[in-house]
């Protein structure tokens, strides 16, 4: 016969097993997980066959378009947010009208984007030292091609078609990885590489507007002022966590000698690792404060829970990477990059701090706050004030970031601590999203 103990935990299993909730996490999880491996295999891919020094150009170019690419994160977010409230009135075809406009309001920047891009290529090619200005205006293309695809995935994600979302999340990397081993086989090394990134993002997006293709058309026009004031502080929170883990590369590439900096930029990606294996988490915490706000709950416990889990998933590859980094570093690089062995334990630490600067700020984001902006913007500063003053070697650089993040987490917790008692409903209260259309 079962005991006590063992019928509580079988019972608990089927709870978790037909809980609606654990299901979709289960399956954002799988398209984030197969999306973030993908990325990396991408730049172990790019690492090997280039080595090193040639490397070190493209991991410079991703940082780039990592931050080029705040725009379409701070979209995505907003739009699901946006979005989920029209789904919660049934106000399918407002949701269609969202996609349009904000579809057209969107290529206006991306065309300015293309047109900075190729006005500024050769000096910014000159900064990084690049053999040639063409993988920038590749970069600027991409660039201005995924901010459109932040529609289709923020619908998606509002919508919570998480099915979908996580194909297409899955199908970007798988395209892109593909098109990798094709180009850099042709040999078009640093410009294959950045045209195997516009490769997936065409994939993806022409997959996310086939899935949408079933939403009705509008009744009602999007009022896209209403999404305004939560869009500047999702743009602050989010380009600054991009800054963090993308900053440090870009000027690892200028002070660096070209060996030491595809070398950084390789503890980069490893470290990332931890972050993009618990983004998941975030990205379920988020939604579930904002309805714990509004009902006038308590949203400390959800925090709390997500830290909880990115110690325990973060601790497990901490555990790897202390004991076994030579193996690390030879099965995700390769040899060449052997003389990041004495950081990679260093920089699964500086993972397990971002993703929890990362949780932090989605928290603060979650209830409007906007005093964390700037502890975010100084930590932003700090990080480039200490790479700019102290950078001899790689060494000296994984140091400047470490410190910054733990400081940054220590802030945040403090800024939590205080901002916790004084939460209200009326902090994520929306004004109307949706007007008749003229006739």
């Amino acid at each position: 016969m079962q005991s006590a103990g063992s019928l509580r935990v079988g019972q608990r299993l089927a709870r978790i097993r037909d809980s609606r909730l654990a299901r979709q996490n289960l399956i954002l999880f799988a398209g984030g997980l197969v999306a973030g491996l993908g990325g990396f295999v991408y730049h172990a891919i790019a690492g090997r066959v280039l080595g090193p020094a040639t490397y070190g150009e493209v991991a410079s170019l991703i940082a780039l378009y990592a931050v080029g690419n705040a725009p379409t994160f701070i979209l995505t977010l907003v739009l699901a947010r946006y979005a989920a409230t029209l789904l919660a009135h049934n106000n399918r075809a407002g949701i269609r009208s969202l996609l349009t406009r904000t579809t057209w309001l969107v290529a206006i920047p991306g065309l300015v984007a293309l047109l900075v891009t190729g006005v500024l290529a050769v000096p910014f090619a000159s900064f990084l030292h690049l053999g040639s200005p063409i993988p920038l205006l590749v970069l600027g293309f991409a660039i201005a091609l995924v901010w459109q695809l932040a529609m289709p995935r923020g619908i998606l994600q509002g919508m919570q078609r998480f099915t979908a979302l996580s194909s297409n999340l899955s199908l970007e990397m798988v395209v892109r990885m593909s098109a990798l081993v094709a180009l850099l086989w042709a040999g078009y090394a640093v410009s294959g590489a950045m045209a195997a990134v516009v490769l997936g993002i065409t994939a993806a997006y022409g997959l996310g507007l086939f899935t949408l293709r079933g939403l009705p058309h509008p009744r009602e026009r999007a009022r896209l002022r209403a999404m305004a004031g939560f869009s500047l502080t999702a743009a602050a929170g989010t380009l600054g966590v991009l800054l963090l883990y993308n900053q440090d590369v870009i000027l690892a590439r200028h002070y660096l000698d070209p060996h030491a900096a595809g070398i950084y930029g390789g503890l980069n990606k490893i470290g990332s690792i931890i972050y993009f294996l618990t983004l998941s988490v975030s990205q379920v915490m988020f939604p579930r404060v904002v309805e714990a706000v509004a009902k006038d709950q308590h949203p400390g416990r959800l925090l709390l829970i997500s830290v909880g889990l990115i110690v325990a998933m973060g601790s497990g590859a901490l555990i790897v990477f202390g004991l076994l980094p030579g193996l690390v570093v030879r099965v995700l690089f390769g040899a060449g990059f052997l003389d990041a062995v004495p950081y990679i334990l260093l920089v699964g630490v500086i993972g397990i701090a971002l993703s929890l600067d990362n949780l932090l700020v989605q928290f603060l984001m979650a209830v409007h706050d906007r005093v964390f902006v700037p502890i975010l913007a100084g930590a932003c500063a700090l990080q480039a004030g200490l790479i700019v003053a102290f950078h001899d070697g790689v060494g000296q650089v994984v140091a400047d970031t470490l410190f910054t993040l733990l400081a940054l987490v220590a802030a945040l917790v403090v800024r939590y601590l205080l901002l916790l008692p004084r939460l209200r409903p009326e902090m994520v209260v929306e004004e109307p999203l949706a007007s008749p259309l003229k006739t």
